[in-house]
């Protein structure tokens, strides 16, 4: 029997030596995304965004990461943030935006006008997207569609240059 005993010590050793390693593949996507530029918006009860201006270079990688850190229930008070193509009518998206509660005011019939979203976000909430910066230079609006907060100022511009 203690033969046994003594390889059961190496045994453990043996199983358990790859635990808590990186695998250097999953590295490689990691380096990657640094090579771009990470983005953090808050938007809270005062509906405005922390940051109303983004300048990002012609197909940068690029990470939003929009934090609701109000107080206010969803119903009343949520946020998303939504990227529109350069030249797009932000008022008029806005406006049929306020009709598309069902889908979480994004209007089904623009939806080609959108680069990239972040679904809405209730208090303490926070979310993610990642996209590429479009490849021509130019303005690209985001905003938020919750109804009435664009109108207040829940909004800025993607500059690509």
């Amino acid at each position: 029997m203690k033969p046994r005993l003594l390889l059961l010590p190496a045994l453990v050793a043996l199983v358990t030596s790859g635990c808590g390693q990186k695998d250097s593949s999953a590295s490689a996507p990691a380096t990657a995304a640094a090579s771009g530029q990470t983005i953090e918006i808050t938007a809270g009860d005062t509906m405005k965004y922390n940051i109303t201006s983004i300048t990002a270079k012609p197909g940068e990688d690029l990470k939003v990461i929009l934090t609701n850190n109000g107080t206010q229930p969803a119903e009343v008070m949520a946020h998303n943030w939504v990227l529109l193509q350069a030249g797009s009518d932000v008022a008029a998206f806005d406006a049929a935006a306020i009709g598309a509660k069902d889908t979480k005011y994004i209007p089904p019939a623009l939806t080609g006008e959108i680069i990239a979203h972040i679904d809405m976000l209730g208090p303490r909430k926070s979310d993610e997207v990642d996209f590429k910066a479009p490849m021509t230079p130019g303005d690209y609006p985001f905003l938020c569609t919750f109804p009435a907060h664009y109108q207040v100022g829940m909004k800025g511009i993607l500059t690509v240059k």
